[in-house]
């Protein structure tokens, strides 16, 4: 899938296509419906479809000391949109010159006249341009002058109401893996690239493959049963920790992921893990030798809840 950005024009053959158009932080089952009916009314009409997203979130443009909130990276993105059957993915770079088109410039010149969209879906809750002043009863209207038809997805819902990323955030937030995982419709994956550490694991029988946190929102610190997607497409096992590790100083917040029945260096190379269960908060030890017997029952218990965890 070709990976394409609002700088430039689109390539003459994506031209003509049909646009699903919102940020798609997490992809979730709302996300889905809306790029599942872009795919559709594409290939009924044999045109290409584009997924656009924006880079960083505005959210992180207007307020760039909130904390990290991100349920997804580009890459991830990109793979998602690919496998729900895109073409490709148009990333708009939001930055100043973005943050200050109006929302009529915005469908004539960055959709229209950049994208080449003939057609664009879009949540029914979506809103664009200068200060949100456009939303989709304004984009019907202006679209309808340049040939631009387009649809609202009217949002996913639950018993609990409309599936969001916020909902998703506040799970995750609060350890609630299983929630997360329903509404996402697969485990919250963080990816990264294996760095070297300090190699304490290693002394007490448990070396970790560790991955910065980055712009990733933060899970409830603690213990979790975790499966690796390795960079050759193997799936290990696994238990990991996010937080700060109390019992060592100075505190480093990483992601360590201890892979059972593995012996292999990963250094340098990236993963891709995915958070399946909570099992207990990160805790203090007062000795290696209770953090240890702690780790082989957190091991144990990992073991247990993957056997039958979401596959």
């Amino acid at each position: 899938m070709e990976r394409l950005t609002c700088d430039q024009p689109v390539p003459d053959a994506l031209r003509g296509g049909v646009v699903a158009l919102g940020n798609f932080d997490g992809f979730h089952r709302g996300h889905q419906a809306v790029v599942g009916a872009a795919v559709a009314r594409g290939r009924a009409e044999k045109r290409p479809v584009l997924v656009a997203s924006f880079d960083p979130h505005p959210v992180r443009y207007f307020h760039p000391d909130t904390p990290p909130f991100r349920l997804t990276t580009l890459d991830q993105r990109a793979a998602l949109f690919a496998e729900a059957g895109a073409d490709a993915m148009l990333v708009f770079n939001f930055n100043a010159t973005l943050a200050a088109v109006s929302a009529e410039t915005f469908v004539t010149d960055w959709l229209v006249g950049r994208a080449g969209a003939v057609h664009v879906v879009t949540g029914e809750d979506f809103t664009f341009g200068k200060g949100r002043g456009g939303n989709v009863a304004l984009l019907a209207q202006i679209g309808a002058a340049l040939g631009l038809s387009s649809e609202a997805v009217p949002a996913v819902t639950d018993e609990q109401g409309p599936i969001s990323s916020s909902r998703i955030r506040d799970a995750l937030i609060a350890g609630d893996c299983d929630t997360a995982t329903r509404l996402l419709t697969r485990p919250y994956r963080i990816a990264g690239i294996v760095q070297h550490g300090d190699k304490l694991g290693r002394t007490i029988g448990f070396p970790t493959a560790n991955i910065a946190l980055g712009n990733y929102l933060r899970p409830l610190y603690g213990i979790y049963a975790v499966r690796a997607r390795l960079a050759d497409g193997r799936v290990i096992d696994g238990a990991a920790n996010i937080g700060i590790r109390p019992t060592f100083d100075p505190p480093k917040e990483l992601l360590e992921v201890f892979l059972f029945d593995f012996a292999e260096s990963l250094y340098d190379q990236p993963i891709e893990v995915e958070i399946v269960s909570f099992i207990r908060p990160e805790a203090k030890f007062d000795s290696l030798e209770a953090l240890t017997q702690q780790m082989q029952a957190d091991c144990a218990e990992a073991r247990a809840r993957l056997e039958h965890a979401f596959p």
